[in-house]
């Protein structure tokens, strides 16, 4: 082999810890951001006296997120990671400074939509280069890294949310992004100058994108509108439904006729591929349909405030942190990853199982150990999933395939908190009237609201007891979507970790 055509030099340890500096606190960036408007929220409502178009706070910027994601995997690998990286973090925080600056209701809308378009990418880029510049068999430390840095800023956005609608105002829940944003962008820069561009001569696939964007966000608003704004069985919901169906159908169509598909088709070809976006779909739709619905049970079953029943979900929170890094050091001592996933589905079946039996009995200490056990048997999937991909994948398909996990994953949350939500909506609905009728043995002052807090331990054992078959039925549905996560991790298929970064094989492939 000629020099020419040589692969280039593997970058140096101290210019890897360099580049996972700069992608963690894009990480750290785009997590704080899903968690740390929640708590603002009534406030913003109060203000803006659009209580009505609230939810969209929320919705539009999931929306654009989520089909943004594919989108930035593409172009990542067609332009270089850095350069979409920086567009990304750019499109941010100008967007956090245009939500801080809002002035009603449709201007905040537009600009976490906007928002949404930059954070698409900080989570599904960072992920891309962590697997060009890091070998497989090393790579489970630095998943680790991610799920410890995504945790922690999760569990602290509300918290932190919650101190600057205290003591200072809403709208520094977005100016907050300004500085934490410039200093992203600096490091990145900075950071990623050694990291190799990969340029491939290609016409972007703007048909496919608009089919992917116009399906995807039809299958999100049925999913947010689906029982709540309409009637699952209402023309507005069939005519979105039908109008995803047909456009993701035009999407698969066309992308096997485009020469350079946004999507390439026969990634679904690779067993490790389909078996990983089983496992993250099905793993994901259990942790976000749970986590949805997990405070309200812990506030009648424990008798905890809102904050309160926020705080006893951090086991879950850390056992994520746990599992991931088990996970990631095993594949990295051994280069073994198929059964992480099989244990951990196992355990997290086991966990949501015990919660259905003793959804009656809430017992504190065994409660809060069986959430533990959740999120390390979750936790235990992250890692392998990415890795396993990113493996199975060339470098020119690397960012499309750790996007379309993105992707899968953002979908199963999705469908998975609907889902949960119908069933609960549906149960509690028998238990409606006898909730009620404890409810107004409830003496209140004039103009107070009733919360559960307010309810004496005897009334919510009461509730409990009426509500326990919804909540145990919640757990149930939990438990068999934890359960096809195991089946599609039997069906994995195990390919030896390499043990060279994709950054050092490139010119082989």
């Amino acid at each position: 082999m000629s020099p020419k055509d040589a692969p280039p030099a593997p970058l140096a340890e101290r210019e890897v810890k360099t580049i996972i500096a700069g992608v963690l606190l894009s990480v750290f960036l785009a997590a704080l951001d899903q968690t740390i408007v929640a708590t603002a929220l009534p406030t913003i409502a109060a203000e803006f006296k659009g209580v009505d178009h609230l939810s969209w706070v929320v919705s539009g910027y999931l929306l654009a997120a989520t089909v943004s994601t594919p989108i930035y995997g593409k172009l990542g690998d067609l332009y270089g990671r850095r350069t979409l990286l920086t567009i990304a973090i750019s499109i941010f925080v100008a967007a956090s400074v245009l939500s801080a600056l809002a002035q009603d209701m449709g201007q905040l809308i537009a600009a976490r939509a906007l928002q949404g378009l930059g954070a698409g990418g900080l989570m599904t880029l960072s992920q891309a280069i962590i697997g060009e510049v890091v070998a497989p068999r090393e790579r489970g430390k630095y998943q680790a890294y991610f799920a410890a840095v995504f945790a922690s800023s999760s569990v602290g956005g509300p918290i932190v949310g919650g101190l600057f609608v205290d003591y200072l105002s809403w709208r520094w829940v977005f100016w907050i992004n300004l500085p934490l944003g410039l200093a992203a962008l600096t490091l990145c820069r900075y950071a990623l100058r050694h990291l190799p561009v990969h340029r491939h001569p290609a016409r972007i696939d703007y048909l496919g994108a608009a089919f992917l964007t116009f399906g995807v966000g039809a299958l999100m608003l049925v999913l947010a509108w689906g029982g709540n704004l309409f009637s699952w069985a209402s023309p507005e919901i069939i005519s979105l439904a039908a109008a995803a169906l047909l456009s993701l159908g035009l999407f698969a169509w066309w992308e096997r006729k485009t020469p350079e598909p946004l999507l390439p088709l026969h990634l679904f070809a690779n067993p490790v591929f389909r078996s990983a976006g089983g496992i993250i779909f099905f793993a994901a739709m259990s942790m976000m349909g749970s986590i949805a619905f997990l405070p309200l049970y812990l506030q009648i079953a424990a008798g905890a405030s809102a904050s309160g029943a926020g705080l006893l979900l951090i086991p879950m929170t850390l056992g994520i942190v746990v599992g991931s890094t088990i996970s990631g050091r095993v594949m990295m001592r051994t280069g073994r990853y198929k059964f992480l996933p099989m244990v951990g589905m196992a355990l997290a079946t086991a966990g949501y199982g015990i919660f259905a039996l003793t959804a009656a009995n809430y017992v504190e200490a065994l409660h809060v150990g069986v959430m533990a056990a959740i999120g390390t048997g979750i936790g235990m999937c992250f890692p392998v999933v990415t890795i396993s991909v990113q493996n199975a994948v060339p470098v020119r398909n690397l960012g499309i395939a750790t996007s379309a996990n993105g992707l899968a994953r953002a979908l199963g949350g999705s469908i998975g908190v609907a889902v949960v939500g119908a069933v609960v909506a549906g149960a509690l609905a028998y238990t409606a009237a006898t909730i009620a009728a404890i409810s107004a043995q409830i003496r209140l002052q004039p103009g107070e609201t009733l919360t559960l807090a307010k309810l004496t331990a005897e009334a919510r054992a009461r509730i409990l007891l009426e509500t326990s078959p919804a909540y145990s039925t919640m757990f149930l549905a939990c438990a068999i979507m934890t359960l096809l996560a195991f089946a599609a991790a039997l069906l994995m298929k195990e390919l030896p970790l390499r043990t060279h970064a994709h950054a050092s094989a490139a010119a082989g492939e």
